[in-house]
Protein backbone atom coordinates (compact mmCIF):
# COMPACT_ATOMS: atom_id res chain seq x y z
CA UNK A 1 0.00 0.00 0.00
CA UNK A 2 1.57 3.25 -1.17
CA UNK A 3 -0.95 6.06 -1.02
CA UNK A 4 -2.02 6.32 2.61
CA UNK A 5 -3.10 9.93 2.10
CA UNK A 6 -5.49 9.02 -0.71
CA UNK A 7 -7.03 6.23 1.33
CA UNK A 8 -7.39 8.56 4.32
CA UNK A 9 -9.35 10.94 2.10
CA UNK A 10 -11.63 8.11 1.07
CA UNK A 11 -12.42 7.32 4.71
CA UNK A 12 -12.86 11.00 5.60
CA UNK A 13 -15.27 11.54 2.73
CA UNK A 14 -17.21 8.43 3.70
CA UNK A 15 -17.60 9.73 7.24
CA UNK A 16 -18.53 13.33 6.46
CA UNK A 17 -20.47 12.92 3.22
CA UNK A 18 -22.18 9.56 3.70
CA UNK A 19 -22.32 8.08 7.19
CA UNK A 20 -22.88 11.06 9.48
CA UNK A 21 -25.52 12.74 7.29
CA UNK A 22 -27.46 9.47 7.35
CA UNK A 23 -27.64 9.46 11.16
CA UNK A 24 -28.39 13.16 11.43
CA UNK A 25 -31.20 12.92 8.93
CA UNK A 26 -32.72 9.51 9.66
CA UNK A 27 -32.21 8.64 13.33
CA UNK A 28 -33.29 11.70 15.30
CA UNK A 29 -36.76 11.53 16.80
CA UNK A 30 -37.93 15.13 16.45
CA UNK A 31 -41.18 14.46 18.33
CA UNK A 32 -40.13 12.59 21.50
CA UNK A 33 -36.36 13.07 21.53
CA UNK A 34 -33.57 10.54 21.43
CA UNK A 35 -32.87 8.42 18.38
CA UNK A 36 -34.72 5.77 16.43
CA UNK A 37 -32.86 2.49 16.91
CA UNK A 38 -34.31 0.48 14.03
CA UNK A 39 -33.73 1.73 10.47
CA UNK A 40 -34.15 -0.03 7.14
CA UNK A 41 -31.58 0.02 4.38
CA UNK A 42 -32.93 3.35 3.14
CA UNK A 43 -33.17 4.83 6.65
CA UNK A 44 -36.93 4.43 7.09
CA UNK A 45 -38.02 3.48 10.61
CA UNK A 46 -39.27 -0.09 11.04
CA UNK A 47 -39.63 -0.17 14.84
CA UNK A 48 -39.79 2.63 17.41
CA UNK A 49 -38.39 0.94 20.56
CA UNK A 50 -35.21 2.64 21.74
CA UNK A 51 -32.22 0.66 22.98
CA UNK A 52 -30.11 2.43 25.57
CA UNK A 53 -26.76 1.13 24.32
CA UNK A 54 -27.49 2.85 21.03
CA UNK A 55 -28.85 6.04 22.60
CA UNK A 56 -25.70 6.48 24.68
CA UNK A 57 -23.40 5.56 21.83
CA UNK A 58 -24.95 8.12 19.48
CA UNK A 59 -24.70 10.90 22.06
CA UNK A 60 -21.05 9.94 22.56
CA UNK A 61 -20.39 9.78 18.82
CA UNK A 62 -21.59 13.27 17.98
CA UNK A 63 -20.10 14.81 21.13
CA UNK A 64 -16.73 13.16 20.47
CA UNK A 65 -16.65 14.36 16.87
CA UNK A 66 -17.59 17.87 18.00
CA UNK A 67 -14.73 17.78 20.52
CA UNK A 68 -12.13 16.09 18.33
CA UNK A 69 -12.85 16.73 14.66
CA UNK A 70 -14.84 19.91 14.02
CA UNK A 71 -17.09 22.28 15.98
CA UNK A 72 -20.20 21.65 13.93
CA UNK A 73 -23.31 22.93 15.68
CA UNK A 74 -25.51 20.23 14.15
CA UNK A 75 -23.35 17.57 15.80
CA UNK A 76 -23.59 19.24 19.18
CA UNK A 77 -27.34 19.75 18.81
CA UNK A 78 -27.81 16.07 17.94
CA UNK A 79 -25.80 15.01 20.99
CA UNK A 80 -27.61 17.36 23.38
CA UNK A 81 -31.11 16.32 22.35
CA UNK A 82 -30.18 12.65 22.76
CA UNK A 83 -28.62 13.31 26.15
CA UNK A 84 -31.70 15.14 27.37
CA UNK A 85 -33.82 12.11 26.47
CA UNK A 86 -31.37 9.81 28.28
CA UNK A 87 -31.26 12.08 31.31
CA UNK A 88 -35.04 12.20 31.60
CA UNK A 89 -35.99 8.62 30.78
CA UNK A 90 -32.87 6.46 30.54
CA UNK A 91 -32.20 5.44 34.15
CA UNK A 92 -34.02 4.30 37.26
CA UNK A 93 -33.00 7.21 39.48
CA UNK A 94 -29.95 5.37 40.79
CA UNK A 95 -28.01 5.74 37.51
CA UNK A 96 -28.68 2.19 36.45
CA UNK A 97 -29.68 2.63 32.83
CA UNK A 98 -32.48 0.54 31.36
CA UNK A 99 -31.84 -1.75 28.42
CA UNK A 100 -34.70 -0.43 26.30
CA UNK A 101 -37.55 2.08 26.29
CA UNK A 102 -40.67 2.77 24.29
CA UNK A 103 -40.49 5.60 21.80
CA UNK A 104 -41.96 7.95 24.41
CA UNK A 105 -39.42 6.90 27.05
CA UNK A 106 -41.30 4.36 29.16
CA UNK A 107 -39.06 1.54 30.49
CA UNK A 108 -39.37 -1.76 28.64
CA UNK A 109 -36.45 -3.88 29.88
CA UNK A 110 -34.86 -3.61 33.31
CA UNK A 111 -31.30 -2.22 33.74
CA UNK A 112 -29.77 -5.71 33.85
CA UNK A 113 -26.98 -4.90 31.41
CA UNK A 114 -24.09 -2.89 32.84
CA UNK A 115 -23.03 -1.80 29.35
CA UNK A 116 -26.06 0.49 29.22
CA UNK A 117 -24.29 2.30 32.07
CA UNK A 118 -20.87 2.32 30.43
CA UNK A 119 -22.11 3.89 27.20
CA UNK A 120 -24.20 6.44 29.08
CA UNK A 121 -21.17 7.33 31.18
CA UNK A 122 -19.03 7.85 28.08
CA UNK A 123 -21.81 9.90 26.48
CA UNK A 124 -22.28 12.34 29.34
CA UNK A 125 -18.52 12.68 29.86
CA UNK A 126 -17.93 13.65 26.23
CA UNK A 127 -20.90 16.00 26.23
CA UNK A 128 -19.73 17.64 29.45
CA UNK A 129 -16.46 18.43 27.67
CA UNK A 130 -18.33 19.82 24.68
CA UNK A 131 -20.76 21.99 26.64
CA UNK A 132 -19.03 22.68 29.94
CA UNK A 133 -22.20 21.47 31.66
CA UNK A 134 -21.69 20.66 35.34
CA UNK A 135 -24.93 18.66 35.26
CA UNK A 136 -23.71 16.35 32.50
CA UNK A 137 -20.38 15.95 34.30
CA UNK A 138 -22.15 14.95 37.50
CA UNK A 139 -24.24 12.36 35.67
CA UNK A 140 -21.04 10.90 34.19
CA UNK A 141 -19.42 10.77 37.63
CA UNK A 142 -22.45 9.19 39.30
CA UNK A 143 -22.74 6.60 36.54
CA UNK A 144 -19.02 5.81 36.73
CA UNK A 145 -19.31 5.22 40.48
CA UNK A 146 -22.30 2.95 39.90
CA UNK A 147 -20.36 0.93 37.31
CA UNK A 148 -17.53 0.34 39.78
CA UNK A 149 -20.05 -0.66 42.44
CA UNK A 150 -21.65 -3.20 40.10
CA UNK A 151 -18.44 -4.52 38.61
CA UNK A 152 -18.12 -7.63 40.80
CA UNK A 153 -21.76 -8.62 40.19
CA UNK A 154 -22.79 -6.82 36.99
CA UNK A 155 -26.30 -8.22 36.61
CA UNK A 156 -27.08 -8.16 40.33
CA UNK A 157 -30.73 -8.89 41.05
CA UNK A 158 -31.34 -9.54 37.33
CA UNK A 159 -28.90 -12.48 37.14
CA UNK A 160 -30.67 -15.49 35.61
CA UNK A 161 -28.03 -18.07 36.54
CA UNK A 162 -28.40 -20.03 39.77
CA UNK A 163 -25.86 -18.55 42.22
CA UNK A 164 -22.90 -20.74 43.06
CA UNK A 165 -23.43 -23.55 40.56
CA UNK A 166 -21.08 -22.41 37.80
CA UNK A 167 -19.91 -18.85 38.50
CA UNK A 168 -18.02 -17.11 35.72
CA UNK A 169 -16.64 -13.68 34.90
CA UNK A 170 -16.63 -12.23 31.41
CA UNK A 171 -13.96 -10.54 29.34
CA UNK A 172 -16.24 -7.83 27.93
CA UNK A 173 -16.38 -5.91 31.20
CA UNK A 174 -12.64 -5.20 31.75
CA UNK A 175 -12.36 -4.58 28.01
CA UNK A 176 -15.03 -1.86 28.05
CA UNK A 177 -13.95 -0.41 31.40
CA UNK A 178 -10.34 0.14 30.31
CA UNK A 179 -11.53 2.17 27.33
CA UNK A 180 -14.20 3.96 29.34
CA UNK A 181 -11.61 5.03 31.91
CA UNK A 182 -9.65 6.84 29.18
CA UNK A 183 -12.85 8.47 27.98
CA UNK A 184 -13.91 9.87 31.34
CA UNK A 185 -10.64 10.62 33.15
CA UNK A 186 -10.83 14.40 32.58
CA UNK A 187 -14.35 14.49 34.02
CA UNK A 188 -13.78 12.09 36.92
CA UNK A 189 -10.71 14.09 38.00
CA UNK A 190 -9.39 11.33 40.26
CA UNK A 191 -6.05 10.23 38.77
CA UNK A 192 -5.43 7.50 41.33
CA UNK A 193 -8.82 5.91 40.71
CA UNK A 194 -8.38 6.08 36.94
CA UNK A 195 -4.90 4.53 37.06
CA UNK A 196 -6.07 1.79 39.40
CA UNK A 197 -9.06 1.04 37.16
CA UNK A 198 -6.85 0.87 34.07
CA UNK A 199 -4.26 -1.31 35.85
CA UNK A 200 -6.92 -3.78 36.96
CA UNK A 201 -8.46 -3.97 33.51
CA UNK A 202 -5.15 -4.40 31.66
CA UNK A 203 -4.16 -7.15 34.11
CA UNK A 204 -7.43 -8.99 33.53
CA UNK A 205 -7.11 -8.75 29.75
CA UNK A 206 -3.43 -9.64 29.32
CA UNK A 207 -2.67 -11.86 32.32
CA UNK A 208 -5.99 -13.59 32.95
CA UNK A 209 -8.28 -13.82 29.90
CA UNK A 210 -5.52 -14.08 27.29
CA UNK A 211 -4.49 -17.71 26.77
CA UNK A 212 -0.91 -17.86 25.40
CA UNK A 213 -1.18 -21.53 24.46
CA UNK A 214 -4.16 -20.76 22.19
CA UNK A 215 -3.08 -17.27 21.17
CA UNK A 216 -6.56 -15.89 21.82
CA UNK A 217 -8.67 -14.40 24.59
CA UNK A 218 -11.54 -16.36 26.11
CA UNK A 219 -14.90 -14.70 26.69
CA UNK A 220 -15.57 -16.35 30.07
CA UNK A 221 -13.51 -17.83 32.90
CA UNK A 222 -14.09 -19.02 36.44
CA UNK A 223 -13.75 -16.23 39.04
CA UNK A 224 -10.23 -17.49 39.90
CA UNK A 225 -9.20 -17.31 36.23
CA UNK A 226 -9.31 -21.03 35.55
CA UNK A 227 -10.85 -22.61 32.47
CA UNK A 228 -14.45 -23.80 32.46
CA UNK A 229 -15.36 -26.62 30.08
CA UNK A 230 -18.82 -25.59 28.90
CA UNK A 231 -20.28 -23.62 25.98
CA UNK A 232 -19.68 -20.23 27.62
CA UNK A 233 -16.30 -21.27 29.00
CA UNK A 234 -15.04 -22.38 25.60
CA UNK A 235 -16.32 -19.33 23.69
CA UNK A 236 -14.01 -17.13 21.65
CA UNK A 237 -15.10 -13.86 20.02
CA UNK A 238 -12.21 -12.75 17.78
CA UNK A 239 -13.79 -9.34 17.18
CA UNK A 240 -13.85 -8.58 20.90
CA UNK A 241 -10.20 -9.60 21.17
CA UNK A 242 -9.13 -7.31 18.35
CA UNK A 243 -11.19 -4.35 19.50
CA UNK A 244 -9.64 -4.70 22.95
CA UNK A 245 -6.15 -4.69 21.46
CA UNK A 246 -6.47 -1.22 19.99
CA UNK A 247 -7.77 -0.06 23.37
CA UNK A 248 -4.57 -1.47 24.90
CA UNK A 249 -2.48 0.26 22.24
CA UNK A 250 -4.06 3.57 23.25
CA UNK A 251 -3.20 2.87 26.88
CA UNK A 252 0.34 2.05 25.77
CA UNK A 253 0.54 5.41 23.97
CA UNK A 254 -0.81 7.22 27.02
CA UNK A 255 1.72 5.57 29.32
CA UNK A 256 4.59 5.42 26.85
CA UNK A 257 4.55 1.66 27.43
CA UNK A 258 6.16 0.15 24.35
CA UNK A 259 6.02 -3.35 25.81
CA UNK A 260 2.23 -3.15 26.16
CA UNK A 261 1.92 -1.93 22.56
CA UNK A 262 4.09 -4.79 21.31
CA UNK A 263 2.06 -7.27 23.35
CA UNK A 264 -1.18 -5.92 21.90
CA UNK A 265 0.21 -6.25 18.37
CA UNK A 266 1.40 -9.78 19.07
CA UNK A 267 -2.03 -10.81 20.35
CA UNK A 268 -3.78 -9.05 17.45
CA UNK A 269 -1.81 -10.97 14.85
CA UNK A 270 -2.36 -14.26 16.65
CA UNK A 271 -6.11 -13.68 16.99
CA UNK A 272 -6.70 -12.69 13.38
CA UNK A 273 -4.82 -15.75 12.14
CA UNK A 274 -6.95 -17.88 14.43
CA UNK A 275 -10.27 -16.24 13.57
CA UNK A 276 -9.91 -15.73 9.81
CA UNK A 277 -12.16 -17.88 7.64
CA UNK A 278 -9.64 -19.64 5.39
CA UNK A 279 -12.34 -20.76 2.95
CA UNK A 280 -14.50 -17.68 2.37
CA UNK A 281 -12.54 -14.84 3.96
CA UNK A 282 -13.61 -12.59 6.80
CA UNK A 283 -13.55 -13.22 10.55
CA UNK A 284 -15.80 -15.69 12.31
CA UNK A 285 -18.19 -14.24 14.90
CA UNK A 286 -17.86 -17.02 17.49
CA UNK A 287 -15.52 -19.98 17.86
CA UNK A 288 -14.99 -22.78 20.36
CA UNK A 289 -11.55 -23.27 21.89
CA UNK A 290 -11.82 -27.04 21.45
CA UNK A 291 -13.26 -26.80 17.98
CA UNK A 292 -16.66 -28.05 19.15
CA UNK A 293 -19.95 -26.72 17.74
CA UNK A 294 -20.91 -23.40 19.28
CA UNK A 295 -24.30 -22.76 20.86
CA UNK A 296 -24.59 -19.53 18.86
CA UNK A 297 -26.33 -20.29 15.57
CA UNK A 298 -24.82 -17.12 14.09
CA UNK A 299 -21.27 -18.32 14.74
CA UNK A 300 -20.20 -18.11 11.09
CA UNK A 301 -21.82 -14.78 10.21
CA UNK A 302 -19.55 -11.93 9.22
CA UNK A 303 -20.41 -8.83 11.29
CA UNK A 304 -19.59 -5.21 10.53
CA UNK A 305 -18.12 -4.32 13.91
CA UNK A 306 -15.84 -7.35 14.05
CA UNK A 307 -14.14 -6.40 10.80
CA UNK A 308 -14.00 -2.64 11.10
CA UNK A 309 -12.70 -2.72 14.70
CA UNK A 310 -10.09 -5.27 13.62
CA UNK A 311 -8.99 -2.90 10.87
CA UNK A 312 -8.29 -0.23 13.52
CA UNK A 313 -6.12 -2.68 15.47
CA UNK A 314 -4.10 -3.52 12.37
CA UNK A 315 -3.49 -0.02 11.01
CA UNK A 316 -2.77 1.32 14.50
CA UNK A 317 -0.41 -1.57 15.15
CA UNK A 318 1.38 -0.83 11.88
CA UNK A 319 1.73 2.88 12.67
CA UNK A 320 3.08 2.23 16.15
CA UNK A 321 5.47 -0.64 15.41
CA UNK A 322 6.04 -0.76 11.66
CA UNK A 323 5.11 -4.44 11.68
CA UNK A 324 4.45 -5.34 8.04
CA UNK A 325 2.14 -8.19 9.05
CA UNK A 326 -0.23 -5.60 10.47
CA UNK A 327 -0.22 -3.71 7.18
CA UNK A 328 -0.87 -6.94 5.27
CA UNK A 329 -3.89 -7.71 7.42
CA UNK A 330 -5.16 -4.13 7.21
CA UNK A 331 -5.07 -4.35 3.43
CA UNK A 332 -7.10 -7.57 3.49
CA UNK A 333 -9.60 -6.12 5.93
CA UNK A 334 -9.85 -2.86 4.00
CA UNK A 335 -10.71 -4.75 0.82
CA UNK A 336 -13.24 -6.93 2.63
CA UNK A 337 -14.93 -3.92 4.24
CA UNK A 338 -15.37 -1.89 1.07
CA UNK A 339 -16.32 -4.89 -1.08
CA UNK A 340 -18.81 -6.46 1.33
CA UNK A 341 -20.12 -4.06 3.99
CA UNK A 342 -20.28 -0.82 2.03
CA UNK A 343 -23.75 -0.19 0.55
CA UNK A 344 -23.12 1.43 -2.83
CA UNK A 345 -26.74 2.47 -3.35
CA UNK A 346 -27.84 3.85 0.05
CA UNK A 347 -25.84 5.57 2.82
CA UNK A 348 -24.24 3.77 5.78
CA UNK A 349 -22.98 0.20 5.79
CA UNK A 350 -24.50 -3.24 6.09
CA UNK A 351 -24.09 -5.00 9.41
CA UNK A 352 -24.77 -8.67 8.83
CA UNK A 353 -23.35 -10.93 6.12
CA UNK A 354 -23.52 -14.69 5.75
CA UNK A 355 -20.38 -16.76 5.81
CA UNK A 356 -19.80 -16.26 2.08
CA UNK A 357 -19.97 -12.48 2.45
CA UNK A 358 -23.46 -11.88 1.00
CA UNK A 359 -25.85 -9.50 2.74
CA UNK A 360 -27.97 -11.38 5.28
CA UNK A 361 -29.91 -8.46 6.77
CA UNK A 362 -30.09 -5.18 4.83
CA UNK A 363 -30.92 -3.06 7.91
CA UNK A 364 -28.73 -0.09 8.79
CA UNK A 365 -29.74 0.01 12.46
CA UNK A 366 -31.26 -2.50 14.85
CA UNK A 367 -31.06 -3.76 18.40
CA UNK A 368 -27.25 -3.97 18.28
CA UNK A 369 -26.19 -1.83 15.31
CA UNK A 370 -26.35 1.93 15.62
CA UNK A 371 -24.38 5.14 15.18
CA UNK A 372 -21.16 3.82 16.68
CA UNK A 373 -18.86 1.20 15.19
CA UNK A 374 -18.95 2.41 11.59
CA UNK A 375 -18.43 6.15 12.22
CA UNK A 376 -16.03 5.61 15.14
CA UNK A 377 -13.91 3.16 13.17
CA UNK A 378 -13.87 5.24 10.00
CA UNK A 379 -12.74 8.21 12.08
CA UNK A 380 -10.03 6.17 13.83
CA UNK A 381 -8.76 4.58 10.63
CA UNK A 382 -8.67 7.96 8.89
CA UNK A 383 -6.58 9.41 11.73
CA UNK A 384 -4.12 6.52 11.58
CA UNK A 385 -3.75 6.76 7.79
CA UNK A 386 -3.23 10.52 7.99
CA UNK A 387 -0.55 10.08 10.66
CA UNK A 388 1.27 7.51 8.53
CA UNK A 389 1.08 9.70 5.42
CA UNK A 390 2.59 12.66 7.28
CA UNK A 391 5.71 10.82 8.40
Amino acid sequence: MDNFKQLAERYRSELLDNVLPFWLDKSQDKEFGGYFSCLNRDGSVYDTDKFIWLQGREVWMFAMLYNSLEKRQEWLDAAVQGAEFLKKYGHDGNYDFYFSLTREGKPLVQPYNIFSNTFACMAFAQLAKATGSAEYAEIAKATFRRILERRSNPKGQWLKACPGTRPMKDFALPMIICNMALEVEDIINDPALIERTIDESVHEIVDVFYQPDLGVILENLAPDGSLVDCFEGRKINPGHDLEAMWFLMNIGIRRNDKALIEKAVEISLSVIEYGWDKEYGGIFYFMDRKGYPTQELEWDQKLWWVHIESAIAMIKGYRLTGNEKCLHWFERLNDYLWNNFKDHEYPEWYGYLNRRGAVLLPLKAGKWKGCFHVPRSIYQICRELEAISER
